[in-house]
């Protein structure tokens, strides 16, 4: 018949195995990591640093700070996925550190009086067993609450899949 083509073998590679899985009524082989919160934190929480720079704006220096907060606030992007969270920062010289939330203890929320009444923003702060991160802190982000409960969740199902244990020894 004209205009029609043989049928082709159907694309294969995991993207393909996974949704021929979904369709056959399968459960997926693996989890796939999804974003939670993707943004960079609020300008507002320095509102009070750019207040008191504007203010002594004859001065030239306070100036300069004014601007180099403005640019580490907006170049601070931070990616929050159901297994790790990516924060890349710098102004000039980019910087990519990591967390994998199955290394995360305990979340935890500090709410800044005029961040949650004015804003409603907050931030989450997260304890983990990680060595060069102990305490880490996604500042000024919008509702913090349910970011907080998706990362606990998060981390739960990781520590279950990967069989993860914490210990803590006394000393």
């Amino acid at each position: 018949m004209p205009g029609v083509r043989p049928s082709s073998p159907p694309p294969s590679g995991p993207k393909h195995e996974l949704e021929r899985g979904i369709r056959d009524g399968e459960a997926p082989a693996m989890d796939e990591e999804r974003v939670l919160w993707a943004g960079h934190p609020s300008h507002k929480k320095d509102l009070g640093f750019h207040l008191v720079c504007w203010l002594l704006c004859f001065l030239i220096v306070p100036m300069v700070m004014s601007l180099i907060r403005f640019l580490e606030t907006r170049t601070n992007q931070f990616e929050v996925t159901s297994e790790r969270v990516r924060v890349t920062s710098g102004i000039l010289s980019r910087h990519m550190e990591e967390l994998e939330l199955y290394r995360v203890k305990d979340t935890g929320l500090y709410e800044p009086f005029l961040l949650r009444v004015f804003f409603k923003l907050g931030h989450v702060v997260l304890r983990t067993s990680d060595a060069t991160h102990r305490i880490f802190v996604i500042p000024a982000v919008p509702d913090a609450h349910g970011l907080r409960e998706q990362i606990r969740g998060c981390v739960e199902k990781l520590r279950e899949r990967k069989g993860v244990r914490e210990l803590d020894f006394a000393r």
